[in-house]
């Protein structure tokens, strides 16, 4: 089983970056766009098996795929470089592909994007695929068995809406919280999730000093 890659970036690294869009000017704008956002295109594509060529040899810290490209399209592409766990994937597509985005979430893409998008709608998407990736990452690493790790997911995924909702935090804050609650009570994050689903915050409250608080 090939190990997960980490996908955060260090300090303030800039994030590397690979693009795929197989019309040109569209690349270029995205690039340019990118660019001015403070983050590094060190690959282009247009196409798919282009793009996974330059993800495994560039590991970059992120992906983004145009869905219709020739060769291999954006999901097939997004599949392969999401299973051998290179980087955070995010999809491309124009706004009558989007019956396509279940399936490129299926194919394990982290946010997407659709076009035409504006320079504000770029950051988001790749801050929330570079945050769920590493989410991912962490749970993954918690957990080998996949069965178990889907389980596990599933449970931090309603544990999170629940602390969102109760104490305001973000969805990256929420996660942390489990994850900090998990290492001061020396349960598993599933316990952690579990508990929070069932009981509430307050729930958590016995053993080890208590949950993690919010920063």
């Amino acid at each position: 089983m090939t190990q997960p890659v980490d996908s955060s970036t260090p300090g303030d690294a800039v994030r590397r970056v690979v693009i795929a869009e197989d019309e040109a000017l569209i690349r270029m704008d995205l690039a340019e766009m990118l660019g001015e956002e403070g983050y590094d295109v060190v690959g282009q594509a247009s196409d798919g098996q282009r793009a996974i060529e330059l993800a495994r040899e560039l590991r970059p810290d992120l992906v983004i795929l145009d869905v219709k490209m020739p060769v291999l399209d954006g999901i097939a592409a997004a599949e392969t470089i999401a299973g051998e766990r290179i980087a955070p994937v995010v999809i491309l597509t124009a706004f009558s592909q989007r019956d396509l985005v279940a399936r490129a979430r299926d194919a394990g893409a982290m946010a997407y994007l659709v076009k035409p998008f504006q320079r504000g709608d770029l950051v988001p998407a790749i801050e929330m695929a570079v945050s769920r990736y590493a989410e991912i990452t962490v749970l993954e690493r918690e957990v080998s068995d996949l069965q178990e790790s889907l389980a596990t997911r599933k449970s931090v995924d309603r544990a999170k809406s629940v602390l969102q909702d109760k104490l305001g935090l973000s969805e990256p804050d929420a996660f942390r919280w489990i994850q900090k609650t998990a290492m001061d009570l020396r349960l598993s994050m599933k316990q952690v999730a579990d508990g929070v689903v069932e009981h509430g915050v307050a729930g958590l409250g016995d053993g080890a000093g208590g949950p993690a608080t919010p920063s």
